[in-house]
């Protein structure tokens, strides 16, 4: 008797998403369908208004889609999960709460109690994304880069098996863009979750990525699956490899040619 496969992490199957507008409907996304094997990162990447954001917001359990499937572990989502974790463009952390605080704020809104191991769990979190020394530190004392390590962070502290992050790099300086996408490459090759990564950077989706989803047009719809066959671990050297190179300039390609 053949063991039965367990359903992938991530599961879009036709899915379709029509907005109301006050001049009429929107249709933002059309078809999309794709798996997300667990434990695998995948960017989706392409132009601003083809549905990125949407594909997101729908596996976070923050919108229904209009037609179509969408599923987390072989269930449809229909609301929030607690095993799903969301670093979000800008880190919207409480200005009036240390980075401690901060970062155990998940387990606080969901129980409304937070117990010492929840800090201490906390604080190796911080030292994970190195922050160590800054727990009792406040937002407005942390510069662009350190404040998204502390998003990371708090996504992290219910150890979701999915992570979600919206273009978590984008307000960043190129240099400590890098350094962030360095940074979040060590801490998922340490221990590895089913990660999602919207962003507009090729570059970025080819240096973390084991597949690249390249999306276009309006309604948005998945017009390429790559697979990034580039070996791990990844560091600064493969930033600049020749297999680097190729595939950056394939994706390249494909974006110019259907923005022509």
């Amino acid at each position: 008797m053949t063991a039965s496969l367990s359903p992938p992490a991530i599961s879009f199957r036709d899915m379709g998403q029509v907005y109301k507008t006050s001049s009429g409907p929107l249709e933002a996304l059309r078809g999309v369908t794709f798996d997300v094997a667990r434990h695998q990162f995948v960017a989706v990447l392409g132009p601003s208004g083809c549905g990125k954001s949407t594909l997101l917001r729908s596996i976070a359990g923050l919108q229904t889609q209009t037609s179509g499937h969408v599923e987390v572990f072989g269930h449809p989502v229909t609301e929030p999960r607690d095993d799903i974790g969301i670093v979000f463009q800008k880190p919207t952390l409480l200005p009036w709460a240390d980075i401690e605080a901060n970062v155990v704020f998940p387990v606080r809104h969901k129980t409304d109690r937070v117990s010492a191991e929840d800090r201490e769990r906390a604080r190796e979190l911080l030292a994970k994304v190195g922050l160590s020394g800054f727990e009792k530190r406040l937002p407005s004392e942390l510069s662009g880069g350190m404040q998204q390590r502390v998003g990371i962070a708090r996504a992290l502290h219910l150890n979701p098996d999915i992570l979600l992050m919206d273009e978590p790099f984008s307000a960043l300086d190129a240099l400590t863009r890098e350094e962030m996408g360095f940074e979040l490459l060590r801490i998922w090759e340490a221990q590895p979750k089913t990660v999602l990564f919207i962003t507009h950077s090729i570059s970025e989706a080819v240096l973390l990525a084991d597949r690249v989803l390249v999306m276009s047009g309006r309604p948005g719809h998945v017009i390429e699956d790559l697979e990034i066959t580039i070996p791990r671990p990844r560091g600064v050297e493969t930033s600049s490899s020749k297999v680097m190179h190729d595939f950056t300039g394939h994706l390249r390609d494909l974006l110019l040619k259907r923005a022509a």
